[in-house]
């Protein structure tokens, strides 16, 4: 039987990586066979390409066939034969992340997007997609406190307004797939949020 894959998207500081770990916790409770992995990266080669694209300075052309290179190599050696063996797939962003921050928030054309995702990842998406919405001025407050810049974490805040709305956009065209957490909440409501989520699927 396929696996499930489950993807967690958001701006910098929404939280992700803090419920990726607890859902991992408690789908393994259960007994279930999880793979947690992220974007960019998850194999040795999209991690050295993460690395670049986190750190080097770079146009946005470049930047975003670094990232769907990264994708391609992730979905072949991982991410699909995870699924194949019937493994739930818990991955900190995917696609979306690309559509939000090179296409909204760089302002890349989103018909190149579109033509890089299907080449990639043919009809692939996740089965989920948990979306944790929050507003880019609570989210810079989470991120100054809790850790020193990349490239991408020091763009203004109107950027981050644009990547917000790149999702939103998202979610409106796949309403099936998306569910939007609000990520302002304390840890255990974004928890319970999770949990109704999964729940209202049969998971």
């Amino acid at each position: 039987m396929a696996g499930r894959f489950i993807s967690f998207e958001g701006i910098d500081g929404a939280g992700k990586s803090t419920h990726i770990e607890a859902l991992t916790a408690r789908l393994k409770a259960r007994g279930a066979a999880v793979l947690n992995t992220r974007e960019p990266g998850g194999t040795p080669l999209a991690e050295t390409l993460r690395g670049l694209f986190l750190h080097q300075p770079m146009d946005s052309l470049t930047e975003l066939l670094l990232v769907f290179a990264g994708r391609r190599d992730h979905l072949q050696t991982l991410i699909e034969p995870a699924l194949a063996a019937g493994q739930t797939v818990l991955c900190d962003r995917f696609t979306d992340a690309s559509f939000a921050y090179q296409g909204h928030g760089r302002g890349m054309d989103l018909t190149v997007l579109s033509t890089l995702e299907q080449w990639v990842q043919g009809s692939r998406q996740p089965d989920l997609t948990l979306w944790f919405d929050l507003d880019p001025a609570i989210a810079a407050q989470r991120r100054a406190a809790a850790r020193e810049a990349d490239r991408f974490e020091a763009q203004d805040l109107e950027f981050f307004e644009r990547v917000r709305a790149g999702y939103a956009a998202r979610a409106a065209a796949a309403p099936e797939r998306f569910a939007r957490i609000d990520a302002s909440l304390t840890v255990a409501e974004v928890a319970a949020q999770i949990e109704a989520v999964m729940e209202s699927r049969g998971w």
